[in-house]
């Protein structure tokens, strides 16, 4: 840094004081972490990026600081994913359904039900050797992966009855492009149809597919609900956030400070499952208030009789899709799934 200096006149003296005082305070902010996302401010992911970027301030002095981005103004998630690989970013929180692209071993999150529904058994498998495993699978992507950050969970909507959910031969419903999840329907009897999002509204309404799946507050806010007929609180899918920052940036930051964002992405992960379930909730009532749309919960063994049905096929398409290093993945998960579930 060059610095320039001048004599300084009586009356201009209290101008260099505050002047001083502004580079002193910009010079504390040593690191600055542009993140990008694609949510609005009001949601869950942006709410607690701000809790997050104020606990990493207030704990390192203001050495750290973030510049959040909402609302896609930096562009396309993939833009974005590939602006922190390139360092013309320094960190985004994506979807992990976005990233299989990138890198297939995050595809793994598309198996149904996946994750307990108890959220404290998902916590520990997200915080624990198998969500380690699935943060270093970014390694060698370019990209440092920080955490997994929960983002609810997804529920199936139809025009035609949704009575037994592992026989559903005459739906047709939209999916993302994945292999796993149009394996998913095909195990539920019922064909699926790879669609843009943007599209989606408009093919419920046209007949195109009869349904779709997405978290609550999604179903709400694109009011999918207003062109179905049907909808079963099934949660069958996780919908996972993963916090990647840019190895070049991440590296030039003190072992110290590295930690202290880790630990604040971490900790706010309860207030931030309670957050996104009051959202979920008011989404419910909303489409109950708008709606007459009919509406039930899937019971647990309707849960269980779908996982037993969808689960063989989905993990031999992941397995097919990301090799040996998701067949060790996958090995790992069952075995800490089965630890958590036993608790």
């Amino acid at each position: 840094m060059t610095f320039a200096f001048r004599t300084l006149t009586r009356p201009s003296l209290g101008a260099a004081v505050l002047a001083v005082g502004l580079a002193s305070t910009a010079v504390a902010q040593d690191y600055t972490a542009r993140i990008g996302h694609l949510e609005s401010p009001q949601q869950s992911r942006h709410v607690f990026l701000e809790k997050v970027a104020d606990l990493v301030s207030e704990r390192t002095d203001g050495a750290v600081a973030f510049e959040l981005f909402p609302s896609g103004q930096l562009g396309s998630q993939r833009e974005m994913t590939e602006g922190v690989q390139l360092g013309t970013l320094e960190a985004t929180v994506s979807p992990a359904a976005f990233l299989g692209g990138f890198n297939e071993q995050i595809s793994i999150l598309d198996i149904p039900f996946l994750l307990p529904n108890d959220e404290e058994a998902a916590q520990k498998l997200r915080s624990g050797s198998f969500g380690d495993a699935l943060l270093e699978s970014f390694k060698d992507r370019g990209v440092v992966g920080i955490e997994l950050w929960p983002n609810g969970r997804k529920n199936l909507t139809s025009n035609k009855p949704l009575g037994d959910l592992t026989a559903l031969s005459e739906h047709k419903f939209r999916t993302m492009d994945s292999r796993i999840l149009i394996k998913q329907f095909e195990a539920l009897g019922a064909s699926a149809v790879a669609l843009p999002f943007g599209e989606l509204y408009t093919s419920l309404q046209t007949g195109v597919v009869d349904g779709q799946e997405n978290p609550l507050d999604t179903i709400q806010r694109m009011k999918f609900y207003e062109v179905q007929d049907y909808l079963v609180l099934t949660e069958h899918g996780a919908m996972e956030d993963v916090v990647l920052f840019n190895p070049t940036w991440w590296s030039s930051l003190p072992e110290e400070y590295r930690t202290v964002i880790s630990q604040a992405f971490e900790e706010v992960i309860p207030e931030l499952r309670a957050h996104k379930a009051e959202a979920v909730a008011a989404a419910l009532e909303t489409i109950r208030s708008e709606s007459d749309i009919e509406i039930r919960e899937a019971s647990e063994e309707e849960r269980a009789a779908m996982r037993a049905a969808t689960y063989d096929a989905a993990v031999a398409a992941y397995k097919e899709r990301a090799g040996e290093a998701g067949t060790a993945l996958i090995a790992l998960y069952e075995t800490e799934y089965a630890d958590v579930t036993a608790e």
